[in-house]
């Protein structure tokens, strides 16, 4: 059985060691909750990241609730948040006192400059990962780049586009039953 210390310090380091928020941090929930904790297979890591994603809320606090809850209920799903948000919220307070103090530094101008590349490249990896899991192929790629051309070019609420892959999705698993 798991320990409730065990889902803390595992979501605490996810928390503690990503930057760039919900998406960088998939790398890492990966490594640690199914590659070195093996609490779950790939495929329900897969399926917990869609209904994470699709719920209201921090991606990461949502993966905690329903690894903690499934693996140790009420109690589990507590542990797994605090753990998960207690180094993010210490890292705000901090950043937020001394940003006040140094922005316009020149160094923490050039870190701010230096990181968000970093930031984009944790997101993009994940990305690819999972498309491979999800088996996002040659035939089906033009699903997201069609997405991203609509809320980019012209300027169609992500909302829409979310329900309308509901709804397409749901008329093309009844039409392939």
């Amino acid at each position: 059985m798991v320990k409730y210390c065990d889902l803390f310090v595992s979501f605490f380091k996810i928390g503690t060691f990503t930057i760039g928020g919900g998406y960088a941090m998939i790398p890492l929930m990966e490594q640690e909750l199914v590659d070195r904790r093996q609490w779950m297979s790939r495929d329900e890591f897969l399926d917990q990241l869609a209904l994470s994603q699709s719920m209201p809320g921090v991606l990461a606090v949502n993966m905690a609730t329903g690894l903690g809850y499934r693996l140790r209920g009420l109690r589990g799903s507590i542990a797994a948040i605090a753990g998960n948000i207690l180094m993010p919220i210490v890292f705000i307070l901090l950043l937020a006192i001394l940003f006040r103090q140094f922005r316009s530094v020149p160094v923490v101008e050039h870190f701010f400059l230096g990181v968000r590349p970093a930031v984009v490249a944790l997101i993009a990896a994940p990305v690819f990962r999972l498309a491979q899991s999800a088996k996002v192929g040659w035939t089906t790629c033009w699903i997201p780049i069609l997405s991203a051309l609509l809320i980019w070019l012209f300027d169609v609420s992500p909302i829409l586009i979310i329900l309308a892959a509901i709804v397409l999705g749901f008329i093309y698993g009844r039409i392939k039953k």
